[in-house]
């Protein structure tokens, strides 16, 4: 066979193009869901609140992690004197744990007739290792004798999102009512059974998931904060 032969008439198996380099790899195609997720630090150590954050601010490609799961994790000594102050604390204490975004927030309770307190130091009321009950306990003696138009209150809550390079989100919410006598209901924790939100009969322990999250504190303060985390 010539040289001109051979270039006129190629090996029939030359000529056709390879099926598996045609076909581009579906696999390779279809881009990770899991890689494509933000993930975010809850950062508290409380799993009642965990898991109330998390349910809030289920978004669109975020994984939420908690705290309490990361390995070495501690609760940071709470040296601020404002909700925010406090929040921001816990928020990048986590970032620096975990190297991680990190959201947190803090949550105070104001009684009128206390001037304001329990207010930042609500989670503390009654000394630095005190259980719901003992906050909810001297709470109730503080107010005895305190007629009911004069117990009314306000849950505020302050969220903040960090960022390891320094950025930084905040967001606040709050509800107002009142302070009863007694507690009442067991779908909380805190200071729920003892709080009535305005315009309502039942405590906020009283109350069902789906109508905390129309009215809570958190809820706002968490809502204001996803529209900010959406457009981050």
């Amino acid at each position: 066979m010539s040289g001109a032969d051979a270039h006129a008439r190629p090996r029939p198996e030359a000529a056709k193009p390879s099926t598996s380099a045609a076909k581009p790899s579906t696999s390779a195609a279809k881009p990770s869901t899991s890689a494509a997720k933000a993930r975010y630090i809850v950062a508290t150590l409380n799993r009642d609140k965990a898991a109330e954050l998390h349910a809030l601010l289920a978004l669109p490609g975020v994984e939420l992690m908690p705290l309490a799961d990361w390995p070495g994790a501690t609760a940071p000594e709470e040296t601020g004197d404002t909700l925010l102050a406090n929040a921001r604390i816990k928020a990048r204490a986590a970032v620096a744990l975990t190297g991680l975004p990190a959201i947190a927030d803090d949550t105070g309770l104001e009684v009128d007739a206390l001037n304001g307190a329990p207010g930042v130091h609500a989670a503390r009321y009654a000394g630095p290792d005190a259980r719901y009950a003992d906050n909810v306990a001297r709470l109730l003696r503080e107010l005895a004798g305190v007629p009911a138009e004069r117990r009314t209150a306000r849950f505020r809550t302050v969220c903040v999102a960090a960022w390891p390079d320094g950025r930084e989100l905040n967001s606040e919410g709050a509800l107002e009512g009142a302070i009863i006598e007694f507690p009442r209901g067991a779908n909380g924790f805190g200071y729920d059974p003892v709080f009535v939100p305005a315009g309502g009969m039942r405590t906020y322990a009283e109350l069902t998931d789906a109508e905390k999250n129309e009215v809570s504190h958190r809820a706002r303060a968490v809502r204001a904060l996803r529209e900010k985390l959406a457009d981050a």
